[in-house]
């Protein structure tokens, strides 16, 4: 049974918003770098933070090996494996994210999954740990071609749901970024929740407008079962009050 908030459904990201993926890319990168004897983990890391490639993409390795002097075909074969396969290895949800997930399946929430990882990608994670069977949708990049902000995936859940884009206030997404979750997801009319636990990349620490924010996904039940937010503001005492 659905609490007292006025949601029927919770869509949420993925990567650090149910486990830490920056993390398990700093493992890779050091397992990289000390295989190949140059640069640190943090300077290959950054190569994935550039609008030259995608944050998935395998060639900012490439561009790491060929500026320091290392490059072969070999061992870009090497590190592109060692990458895919150290990343994998060691992701685990945050504390507490299967268990939330599993009781709000059991209050009958549809669970929703929106990333911008390919299928290729979230698959095997979702797989890793232990959550693919608790989603009923899993929206991927390859299934809409768009990422986030842009409306697209946002919308394309609703209608794998079944709920009218007009009635987007009966859901609540769940992300860890500002820009790419919190904002569009509420101009759309989603409420919204603020993983600030998972956020690695906003300098500011704005939380993009949400209704709520969450210091630990553990508390996202007793959130729906007791707050009511206002969709015309922010009810800050869902996060301080009751989280």
């Amino acid at each position: 049974m659905h609490g007292n908030f006025p949601v029927k459904a919770l869509l949420f990201d993925m990567d650090n918003t149910l486990f830490d993926l920056v993390a398990a890319k700093l493992e890779a990168c050091r397992v990289i770098t000390k295989e190949i004897g140059a640069g640190s983990p943090d300077v290959l890391f950054s190569y994935f933070l550039r609008r030259v490639r995608g944050f998935e993409d395998p060639e900012n390795i490439r561009d790491f090996m060929v500026e320091t002097g290392t490059y072969s075909d070999d061992a870009y074969a090497w590190s592109v494996a060692a990458y895919r396969d150290v990343k994998l290895s060691h992701i685990e949800p945050y504390p507490g994210v299967r268990d939330t997930l599993s009781e709000l399946k059991r209050r009958e929430y549809p669970l929703v999954l929106v990333t911008d990882a390919h299928h290729r990608d979230a698959l095997p994670r979702l797989e890793k740990t232990g959550l693919k069977e608790l989603f009923s949708h899993i929206i991927t990049h390859d299934m809409t071609w768009e990422k986030k902000p842009s409306h697209i995936p946002f919308l394309y859940a609703l209608r794998a749901l079944g709920i009218p884009a007009p009635d987007a206030d009966t859901t609540m997404f769940i992300g860890d970024s500002p820009r790419r979750d919190i904002a569009p997801a509420r101009q759309i009319g989603m409420y919204t929740a603020y993983a600030r636990y998972g956020d690695r990349f906003s300098s500011t620490r704005s939380d993009g407008g949400a209704h709520v924010v969450l210091d630990d996904i553990r508390r996202l039940p007793l959130l729906l079962e007791h707050a009511t937010p206002n969709m015309e503001g922010r009810d800050r005492s869902c996060a301080a009050g009751l989280l």
